[in-house]
């Protein structure tokens, strides 16, 4: 299931999702004519670092929401384009010499169709580098939806609810990229536990992108009141003696290619 973001409100929420993912460019160590694929671009801000590192190359950034998509757009350039696409249906063969995703796939549930996909979008020799949610990911966050749910007043509304993200091990994605096909796959976990510097730019991060998947379930009058609770407790959980306010974030990580051409796997 696709779902709905403000790209312009995630641009003003998603400050710490940004710092991780310009680690992760460095990393790369791009020559500069490489093709790149952004998987779950949002606001598109990485892929356009991405494209200026890449000047004889091309990025494409696609995300299945059209609210991140115009929020994108803007930052187009010639060797730069945004797709709205879903992740869950990537259909590129052998087009890429990298695919990079930070912060994003959580939302995608099943990586074995995924890391299927995109060993068959990359080129030989090609090379994956991903950063997402893992297990331990947004404890309080999580603690608090949950007790939000079964509260009296919103229970009833979640009684088809689907828990929307994948946060696994270390351990379970290491075991799943070993029947994926790719090659010198390495996972690793990453404590990037933070303070947000006060309450009020944590609240932005739980409007933008935390609670989209909820509140679909509610009817638009209960929204607000279901948004407010959740917001006071989070607060109230989170807030330290100095203004900020501190959550978990656990990150997967993993690197990986595909076998050049005439190569022997191990």
């Amino acid at each position: 299931m696709a779902h709905e973001f403000d790209g312009k409100k995630y641009e003003q929420a998603s400050s710490h999702q940004k710092e991780w993912g310009m680690r992760l460019i460095e990393e790369l160590g791009l020559k500069g004519n490489e093709r790149v694929l952004d998987l779950g671009c949002g606001d598109g801000a990485l892929s356009l670092q991405l494209a200026k590192l890449v000047p004889e190359g091309n990025v494409i950034g696609i995300d299945a929401s059209q609210g991140m998509i115009d929020a994108a757009i803007p930052k187009a350039k010639k060797n730069l384009q945004f797709l709205r696409k879903d992740i869950n249906y990537l259909d590129y063969c052998e087009e890429f010499d990298v695919v990079f995703s930070n912060a994003a796939l959580h939302w995608i549930k099943d990586h074995e169709k995924l890391l299927q996909n995109v060993h068959r979008a990359l080129r030989p020799g090609g090379r994956i580098r991903f950063n997402f949610a893992g297990d331990g990911n947004c404890r309080n966050f999580f603690n608090v939806v949950q007790e939000a749910m079964v509260h009296d007043r919103h229970i009833a509304y979640f009684a088809d609810f689907e828990w929307p993200w994948y946060m696994p091990s270390v351990d379970e994605y290491g075991t799943l990229c070993e029947s994926s096909g790719l090659h010198n796959a390495k996972v690793w976990g990453e404590n990037a536990d933070r303070y947000f510097p006060d309450k009020e730019i944590m609240i932005k991060w739980i409007d933008q992108p935390s609670l989209v998947p909820l509140l679909p379930y509610l009817p638009k009058e209960e929204r607000t009141s279901f948004r407010d609770y959740v917001v006071k407790r989070m607060v109230e959980e989170t807030l330290q003696g100095d203004g900020t306010c501190f959550e978990t974030f656990r990150r997967i990580n993993l690197f990986a290619e595909k076998l050049a051409e005439g190569a022997i796997g191990e």
